[in-house]
């Protein structure tokens, strides 16, 4: 399976992605609740090690018209940053179902675009390391289709395809 996303070593998963449009496009999408929302969670950050972050989940209207919506509302989720270097790479930490993940960002140009690496660690359990890959995957493909002004696919059915050939690859 040639996909985005692989299991780097147990409980850390990697997404690598070219997106379309400069570093300082993709970084304000990381970082902007507002353009953040349009593609994973809104939520503030306070960019700065140590400021509190802040992940608003509404998955379902990401899914737009699209089918399996899940009606499962707001998720909200907090952490703390770990690392900033701004435009090119955040780090903060993501509490989770009483443990704590560590999500990474990092950003280069490439080409006229930007290669988005993301590293999940800390992730327990084949299923949940299944579902976030297709997590990532569906969240950044959403991304991808935001950056170039396209309608943007739809969340749930595309995540829960994705996370079930994700299972079984890994």
């Amino acid at each position: 399976m040639n996909r985005p996303v692989t299991l780097i070593e147990p409980g850390t998963v990697k997404l690598d992605r070219v997106l379309p449009g400069p570093v300082s496009r993709v970084w304000s999408y990381i970082t902007q609740s507002d353009k953040r929302a349009q593609w994973l969670a809104a939520g503030d950050f306070d960019l700065r090690v140590g400021g509190a972050i802040r992940l608003d989940f509404d998955n379902d209207r990401l899914s737009g018209g699209g089918k399996g919506k899940r009606k499962e509302g707001l998720a909200t989720f907090d952490g703390v940053i770990t690392r900033l270097e701004p435009r090119r790479a955040l780090s903060h930490t993501w509490n989770w179902d009483g443990a704590s993940t560590e999500v990474t960002y990092e950003l280069a140009p490439e080409g006229k675009g930007t290669r988005l690496v993301i590293v999940h660690r800390n992730l327990q359990g084949r299923e949940l390391q299944a579902d976030v890959m297709g997590g990532w995957d569906a969240h950044t493909g959403i991304l991808e289709d935001v950056l170039n002004g396209e309608r943007p696919r739809p969340f749930w059915e595309t995540q829960r395809k994705l996370a079930r050939q994700y299972a079984a690859a890994i």
